[in-house]
């Protein structure tokens, strides 16, 4: 039997209701037929068996245009934005920007009982507004003014710093690798956090990663081992792209000697890195885990290993999640700050600097420079 739950309130995957998985499928099915609908051939043009088969295959493209937790967030956003018209009397299509910009309005300032939603989140409705309605053939004008200015003013009233959550740091992933067992799950987890940890990687990307190269879809990369360390080869955010991490000071707290470990011992040769086990821990079996499962095991290893004990259970299980490992590499890696952009996949410094939580902020002293 597959692996349970060893703390249901961090562990909700296997308890998910009846009606949670439907609307799963429903959500899914309705970003396949969005998809699957903008792809057709032209009216003037008869179908046969060549052309109807690259239209199947044109249509797969499309469907896996965007990743799967986008098109999710999406879909939901089309159908949350239906049901609002629907209540207020009026249809989705073809696109309003005077009812858009009332529906924004109400998701800043909501009249109803619902909260008000913050302006990272109204943004990314908007976006995924105008990507539902560009799926059904119809552009929508973020530059009207009825939703421009109308999102300008919602940002310059509710706009907040970004609530960052906490990185781990060296004494902190000890901590938490040390509270696991040694049984084959624990091996696995050790594996998880440490490999994220030295890696900076998304959760996403733990969890997507083979063992050689594979063309399945739920691949997002591969990994080889060497004598000096690991490179892992990513399918990431913005592109392919490599990551090495080399081969720590002890086999306690090497990642690579972790993840040979996990390898050698769930006899995984290919395929899937990172699987489930059964119940008692003693065997691997071919699912793939899924990304939430690094956030649950993180948070249960933070408590576990009494990181801010200072703090009530509650606020330490919202301080941390799967960015914090990415946010602790960064913070703790004393290199020069390109090596550590270069490892986050990040586009710029500005961007790596954000997940510094701690870093000399004046090493760089512009005032005395100007001569003050």
């Amino acid at each position: 039997m597959e692996e349970t739950p060893e703390n249901q309130p961090l562990e909700p995957e296997k308890s998910r209701s009846a009606a949670s998985d439907k609307a799963n499928d429903a959500q899914a099915d309705e970003r396949d037929r969005s998809n699957r609908d903008a792809i057709a051939l032209p009216s003037h043009v008869a179908g046969s068996g060549t052309l109807d088969r690259l239209v199947d295959t044109a249509r797969d493209y499309a469907v896996a245009s965007t990743a799967e937790n986008t098109n999710k967030a999406y879909s939901a956003d089309w159908k949350q934005f239906a049901r609002w018209c629907r209540l207020k009397g009026t249809d989705p299509l073809p696109p309003s920007p005077e009812m858009i910009g009332l529906y924004l309005t109400d998701l800043a300032a909501p009249t109803g009982p619902s909260p008000a939603l913050s302006v990272s989140t109204i943004d990314r409705r908007l976006s995924g507004l105008a990507w539902n309605y560009a799926q059904r053939g119809f552009a929508l004008d973020r530059k009207d003014r009825h939703i421009a200015t109308v999102l300008a003013g919602i940002k310059r009233k509710h706009a907040r710093p970004p609530v960052q959550k906490e990185a781990i740091l060296p004494e902190d992933i000890l901590a938490m690798v040390a509270t696991l067992p040694f049984d084959l799950r624990g091996m696995r987890d050790r594996a998880i956090l440490l490999l994220g940890y030295a890696g900076g990687l998304r959760r996403s990307e733990i969890v997507s990663l083979d063992v050689g190269k594979d063309d399945n879809p739920e691949s997002g990369g591969w990994i080889e081992i060497l004598d000096d360390g690991a490179v892992l080869t990513l399918n990431a955010k913005s592109g392919w792209r490599e990551v090495e991490i080399g081969r720590g000071s002890s086999d306690q707290t090497c990642p690579v000697h972790a993840l040979e470990q996990w390898l050698h011992f769930a006899k995984i040769d290919f395929g899937p890195i990172f699987v489930r086990t059964t119940r008692d821990g003693k065997k691997a079996l071919e699912a793939r885990l899924n990304d939430k499962h690094v956030a649950r095991l993180i948070k249960r290893t933070v408590l576990k290993s009494g990181i801010r004990a200072d703090l009530p259970e509650k606020d330490r299980l919202a301080l941390f999640s799967g960015h914090s490992l990415r946010a602790g590499l960064a913070s703790s890696a004393e290199v020069d700050e390109r090596y550590v952009q270069k490892q986050l996949g990040h586009a710029s410094a500005e961007m790596t600097r954000r997940y510094q939580r701690r870093r000399d902020r004046f090493r760089v002293n512009l005032t005395k420079a100007a001569g003050l």
